[in-house]
């Protein structure tokens, strides 16, 4: 039989966040300018790196490289550019080696080496027009944007007879940290006016459409507060700031949204303040909790990886998250507490006459074409689902020819300094900068032994050439140029021949492509244990919600079906180079290897987000009724404008990280705004109620044993069990008594 709802009472939880609603307000005012002041120059204590695996045998092998060899790990490049005049001028030759002598006098710089001093081809642009200084700044992160900040503007520019620019590994990370930064500055500043004029229209009232962007820019702010003090004991990588505000601007919208509209759907049913407050948190809160839980789960998986640039985006993600529930939670509440029916004041559409009225009175009369919409897709279900899931299938395809790389330059923008030099090298330079292989050897080894071992591997099919060895006592490097490119397929296969190749002491390899196929294999070897621990809790906690075994596997087969759009237009658009001229990117042929884990964690969790808001309302009705079709028309027709709104406006913020000169970040946007469309237009109005109109009551079965475990733990908004699928009514419900109770 239909569950009748436990009566409506205010709980421990309520009297604790509503009893004193000026001092829960207080003392987040406090605490939010104490974050302000704790999250101070964060930006400037985090890295631009991190996608290299730490424990791998590229990182170990570049380490003992910067220590036993700075001059072979050279990360600043001065370009020096000679005009019409050869680099072998006399006058060309003096200045360069007056930089060079003045360059190896500055503090916090090793390893200096210029094509004047070595002659080597590799320095030399094959025009003879231009040519190399290379050498190493030491130094942590920071240090090494210092050195670089005090020594650049001294050797950047002309010089006599050449102009000078700088480039190499630590400029182009430096250019993208500062970039990041002001493109981050500029995303906030699009996003912040959008999303209040967007709020304006879902609400009406500008007091209901200021609240949620108080939520979001505390969670902003103490997040970043916890990654300063999280910069004390680790490495975080820059870009887990765009996370920061798209995440806290977004997931703070949505929580806030869900309760706003919770409570002014309580309002307008006539209850007082204090118990619309009550059933708010009853309800809406539950689901808020439950929501948040799913979304860190997703984005938690990422600390299973050892690369600090995931990791980085599970302290940011994790951290806003809670902090946006929390603020939801508690501080929301107090607000509503104070403000009361006063949260439609300031009604900016009254123009609009009736419709104004009925927006403020009867929030749910908009949900009217939402319910007729659900009856459509349900009365045609086989048709709706087929479709969709096909097209889904479809639109996923590219990415089944993905290739991933590293990033490089390239990431930045065509005019940026550091990629200019490092494409005057790619095009210029002789056989394939930046794509050099390492060979580091340890242990006693004679001149013939040394001898033997670069002649074997000079004899590899893909080697173009070899240099060395270099020794230091009881260790040598050998350097070693490929023939393709310097990630392509041809120069991971010499790195897996080199490793293999016997030698009468020990040795690794790294370089562009080691680091690749190292990153490769941390990232599959950890992959099942984070796309487990996703799965594995999201089926717990949806179980939790709602009480079945079978909606936990459908959100999750369907959060996946939501994904491939994204993951296919990655593909198609910045590894292929489809649109690169609209989006003004440069397409490098590959996707860096850690971006898809990332997106998917973010995308899966958002989704999940959604998936949470449906099926609460669904379940919150199917609880009261028992009636299976009318419990999903009710949920689509109470959630689906406000999905669609809280995905709308989370896009916008997505899309303004988009806007991002740097193309990771520019795909990270852009490719989460999609995923989160995809989910809340096409996976929650047409693929989910057509699935669960298939599957009819049997959605809701569960094993006797589960059923009275969820009815002790489980947390669902109507707070009551399900009907029990093998119940069946007496009687078929009262629709016009659901109907006016709705």
């Amino acid at each position: 039989m239909p569950q009748v709802n436990r009566p409506e009472r205010l709980g421990g939880w309520t009297r604790f966040v509503t009893a004193r609603p000026r001092l829960a307000l207080l003392a987040a005012l406090v605490i939010t300018a104490l974050a302000v002041f704790a999250g101070s120059g964060v930006a400037d204590r985090m890295g631009s790196g991190g996608w290299e695996a730490p424990d791998a045998e590229s990182t170990y092998a570049t380490k003992a490289l910067e220590r036993e060899f700075p001059a072979s790990q050279p990360n600043l490049l001065l370009l020096v550019d000679s005009g019409s005049t050869s680099v072998d001028d006399p006058a060309v030759a003096a200045e360069a080696a007056r930089l060079t002598e003045e360059l190896a006098a500055e503090k916090g710089i090793t390893g200096v080496g210029s094509y004047w001093q070595s002659e080597s081809p590799a320095l030399r642009a094959k025009d003879g027009r231009e040519a190399l200084i290379a050498a190493r700044i030491e130094g942590q992160d920071k240090a090494v944007g210092e050195t670089l900040d005090r020594i650049a503007p001294t050797y950047r520019g002309t010089h006599g007879p050449v102009k000078v620019s700088v480039g190499g590994p630590v400029a182009v990370r430096h250019e993208m940290q500062t970039i990041i930064q002001e493109d981050l500055l500029r995303a906030e500043m699009i996003a912040l006016p959008v999303t209040l004029v967007l709020l304006v229209m879902v609400f009406g009232s500008a007091i209901a459409a200021l609240l949620p962007l108080g939520v979001g820019i505390v969670a902003i702010l103490g997040t970043n507060a916890v990654l300063r003090g999280i910069t004390e004991f680790t490495d975080v990588s820059v870009f887990a700031q765009n996370l920061t505000t798209a995440l806290g601007l977004g997931l703070a919208i949505d929580y806030a949204l869900f309760i706003v509209r919770r409570f002014r759907e309580e309002l307008a049913a006539g209850a007082d303040t204090r118990s619309a407050v009550g059933a708010t948190l009853r309800t809406a809160g539950r689901t808020v909790l439950f929501s948040a839980l799913t979304v860190a789960v997703s984005l938690a998986a990422m600390l299973v990886f050892p690369q600090y640039f995931l990791r980085s985006f599970a302290y940011a993600g994790i951290a806003v998250v809670l902090l946006a529930a929390a603020a939801a939670l508690i501080l929301l509440p107090a607000a509503l507490m104070l403000l009361g029916p006063r949260v439609n004041s300031l009604d900016l559409r009254r123009r609009l006459g009736r419709r104004g009225s009925e927006a403020r009175h009867e929030p749910d009369t908009a949900g009217k074409g939402w319910g007729r919409f659900a009856t459509l897709v349900m009365r045609r279900a086989p048709v709706f689902a087929v479709l969709t899931t096909v097209g889904l299938v479809l639109l996923g395809l590219p990415f089944l020819g993905v290739k991933f790389g590293t990033a490089d330059d390239r990431q930045l923008p065509a005019g940026a300094e550091s990629h200019v030099v490092q494409q005057h090298i790619r095009d210029g330079f002789p056989g394939s900068p930046g794509g050099g292989l390492e060979v580091f050897a340890e242990g006693s080894a004679t001149p013939a032994q040394y001898a033997d071992y670069r002649n074997r591997i000079a004899a590899l099919p893909g080697v173009l050439r070899v240099d060395g060895p270099v020794t230091e006592g009881r260790s040598a490097y050998f350097g070693v140029l490929p023939k393709g490119e310097a990630v392509g397929e041809e120069s991971q296969q010499l790195v897996r021949e080199l490793r293999a190749q016997p030698a009468p002491f020990d040795t690794s390899v790294t370089g562009a492509a080691a680091v690749l196929i190292d990153s490769k294999d941390a990232i599959a070897d950890r992959l099942p244990w984070a796309v487990g621990v996703i799965v594995l809790v999201t089926l717990l906690l949806v179980f939790l919600l709602t009480g079945s075994v079978l909606i936990p596997l459908q959100a999750v087969v369907l959060n996946a079906l939501s994904l491939t759009a994204m993951f296919g237009a990655v593909v198609w658009v910045f590894q292929d180079g489809h649109l690169s001229g609209l989006l003004s990117f440069t397409s490098t042929g590959d996707i860096e290897t850690t971006l898809p884990v990332l997106m998917f964690c973010v995308a899966f969790g958002l989704s999940m987000d959604y998936g949470v808001f449906l099926l609460s309302r669904i379940k919150e009705e199917y609880d009261r009724t028992g009636d299976h079709e009318h419990s999903v028309t009710f949920g689509l027709r109470r959630t689906g404008g406000l999905i669609t709104a809280a995905a709308v406006i989370l896009a916008v913020v997505m899309v303004a990280i988009g806007t991002s000169r740097v193309t990771n970040t520019k795909m990270l946007g852009l490719g989460i705004a999609l995923a989160v469309l995809m989910d809340a237009m096409v996976v929650r109005s047409l693929l989910v109620p057509s699935v669960m109109k298939l599957m009819g009551r049997v959605t809701w079965w569960a094993p006797a044993p589960l059923r009275a475990f969820h009815q002790r733990f489980g947390l669902s908004e109507g707070g009551s069990a399900p009907a029990p699928v093998e119940e069946v009514s007496a009687a078929a419900p009262d629709r016009d008594r659901i109907s006016a109770g709705a």
